[in-house]
């Protein structure tokens, strides 16, 4: 028997788990780039904004920044470090543009959908994410996989971000799930599995750079491995 085959309900992660964030990302900002005439170097560009995104997300996900402040000061950031002047009316009109350009490209990761398709008519498949609601709809139908998932639960409508238990409790209650046979797979040690574990659920680490992590913790680097698991 597989390690986790008692399971009924599995709850995913979004970004960076089934749905390749940094690639839809990209094509997002070339668009908008080239839209407003911009004259940057896109990969300089991605590579202060993909940290910087990061820590504004940890900072959002821990209550200190707003939805607003996140949206705007990433940007803000990554244009100083690399010594642009773009004025503010600019800064906003790109954090604005982005959020409508993102969900509209369907990259997923590899083996998104064969794992989709192998685990949908053996568990209730669910979402759980930190993103914002309008947003992440768009992901789901542009990239054709929210008919896979009984339901979707978001920040926005738990009224609270992973890692907080209560947000698993929201999805749970939702998904009417049980704690013992359910399970969260995601790409963040600290939001989605740690929070999972913090919250009585099982989990599975998606861990997609190899990263050194306690032996305890279940992990695979690609997500056709979850045959092994479920």
């Amino acid at each position: 028997m597989k390690p986790f085959q008692n399971k009924s309900d599995i709850f995913f992660d979004l970004d960076h788990t089934l749905w390749d964030f940094e690639k839809n990302s990209a094509l997002a900002f070339e668009v908008i780039f080239d839209k407003h005439k911009l004259d940057l170097d896109l990969s300089l560009f991605l590579n202060f904004y993909v940290p910087t995104n990061l820590k504004y997300w940890k900072l959002y996900r821990d209550e200190k920044i707003s939805q607003e402040d996140l949206r705007y000061f990433r940007l803000k950031e990554v244009f100083d470090l690399m010594k642009e002047e773009v004025h503010d009316d600019i800064i906003h009109l790109i954090a604005k543009e982005y959020i409508v350009y993102l969900p509209q490209f369907n990259n997923l990761y590899q083996g998104a959908l064969e794992i989709l398709e192998y685990l949908h008519p053996k568990y209730k498949l669910h979402i759980i994410t930190n993103g914002f609601h309008s947003v992440q709809e768009g992901k789901l139908k542009n990239s054709n996989i929210k008919q896979y998932f009984t339901t979707v639960t978001n920040s926005e409508l738990a009224g609270v971000k992973k890692p907080n238990p209560l947000i698993f409790d929201y999805a749970l209650k939702s998904a009417k799930a049980q704690r013992a046979t359910s399970i969260m797979i995601g790409d963040s040690l600290e939001a989605d599995v740690e929070g999972a574990i913090n919250s009585g659920l099982d989990a599975i680490f998606f861990n997609e750079f190899n990263i050194e992590v306690t032996p305890s913790i279940t992990q695979i680097n690609h997500l056709l491995l979850l045959k092994n698991y479920l």
